[in-house]
């Protein structure tokens, strides 16, 4: 763990987070405030002790307070939009803003890159396995067309049209994160590729 320097607890309590948020998401198709509102304080409260009010010191040094609160808004904000839209849960956005929280921006943008790419690939093998595949694509290809002619398209989605669990691949996809960084260490730079 000394690989993660300052914010190892943080990571703890990310995968014990991560965890449970699968979990709920995957049985009741939810993921509960009970899981993330906590994650997020413990976040926010954690580094605020550990790397102080302004990320300038602190108990053992780290991100302090404010890399907290931009993990907290980068990991959050582009989901709630999507949210607001009716495209994800609310659940989906709190776990990535619990993530952002504990994390860092970087590692929460690592980690949304990665869930989006593991939705998708869940996506794909849910239409294939269904046989839904051309179906799908018409729709969402007619909804592009009529959306560029400045038409008022239909949603692609009907109620046959199968679901993701979506919180389940952003959890993966922070997994996938929190891999590289006990791989690499945390780094300076985005470690989409693992470096």
């Amino acid at each position: 763990m000394t690989r993660f320097g300052p914010e190892a607890w943080a990571y703890g309590v990310l995968v014990a987070t991560l965890m449970v948020a699968a979990a709920t998401d995957v049985r009741c198709g939810k993921i509960y405030n009970w899981t993330t509102y906590p994650a997020i304080a413990a976040g926010l409260v954690g580094h605020a002790l550990a790397g102080g009010l302004l990320g300038q010191g602190g108990l053992v040094g780290g991100m302090g307070l404010p890399g907290a609160l931009a993990g907290l808004t980068v990991g959050f904000g582009p989901l709630l939009l999507a949210w607001m839209a009716g495209g994800v849960g609310g659940g989906d956005a709190k776990i990535m803003g619990a993530v952002g929280a504990l994390t860092g921006w970087r590692f929460a943008l690592t980690a949304l890159f990665y869930g989006l790419a593991v939705a998708a690939v869940m996506a794909l093998v849910i239409l294939i396995g269904r046989r839904m595949m051309v179906r799908t694509l018409g729709r969402i290809g007619r909804f592009v067309l009529l959306w560029f002619l400045k038409a008022k398209p239909a949603s692609p989605a009907t109620e046959q049209s199968p679901t993701v669990p979506f919180g389940l691949a952003l959890c993966i996809g922070a997994a996938v994160a929190l891999i590289f960084t006990f791989l690499y260490g945390p780094s300076e730079r985005m470690f989409l590729l693992g470096i």
